[in-house]
């Protein structure tokens, strides 16, 4: 699929108070390694892929928070997909070199999960990431897109996502667009991240 708007976003949408407060909402938690979809994996080998601290968090003030963004930009970006359920969402954490190289969100298969009625053959369609840290207090961790396979051209279509940077600023994609996090080369940087399902494209 090609879209002319590959993705959506706000900057400095959410106050400082929210970030703040959702930071302290996944500190709150215990933390667990991050993992990717292959899961037979070394800790070696995961580590060289995806490094980092992450919490699940399904706290209904949350998803009320984001469910004005994911519609807005769904229809404003003209993608018009076909959503009705959100996963729990993600507090991430990135400390001192740790990154999460390319990759995309979305499955190659619906999900195969009869006792979750709401996720049972759907895919994930829109991803949203959240920048909960001032710019100030980290260096490195960039979020970048590579859209080599929706655009025509061979070259390098890298494009780093400037808009996110800022502290409270929302950023919305379709799923099966691949991205990574560079690594962090000081300080420490807290986002959220929220993946949007709906039946599979026909």
């Amino acid at each position: 699929m090609i879209f002319k708007n590959k993705y959506w976003f706000w900057k400095k949408e959410l106050s400082p108070k929210i970030c703040d407060d959702i930071i302290k909402l996944g500190l709150s938690k215990q933390h667990k390694q991050a993992t990717v979809f292959d899961n037979k994996l070394s800790t070696n080998k995961l580590k060289k892929i995806r490094n980092s601290d992450v919490v699940f968090l399904d706290d209904s003030w949350l998803f009320q928070l984001i469910f004005h963004y994911v519609h807005g930009a769904n229809k404003n970006a003209g993608w018009n997909f076909d959503i009705d359920y959100t996963e729990n969402m993600q507090f991430t954490v990135y400390k001192k070199n740790q990154h999460y190289e390319w990759h995309c969100d979305s499955l190659d298969k619906p999900y195969d999960s009869p006792k979750d009625i709401n996720r049972h053959g759907k895919i994930r369609k829109l991803s949203v990431s959240i920048s909960l840290s001032d710019p100030k207090e980290y260096k490195g961790g960039d979020f970048e897109f590579d859209f080599r396979q929706h655009v025509n051209i061979k070259k390098n279509s890298f494009l780093k996502a400037k808009e996110l940077k800022p502290k409270g600023s929302i950023i919305v994609f379709p799923s099966y667009i691949w991205h990574r996090v560079l690594p962090i080369t000081s300080g420490t940087r807290y986002s959220l991240v929220a993946w949007v399902c709906g039946k599979p494209f026909k």
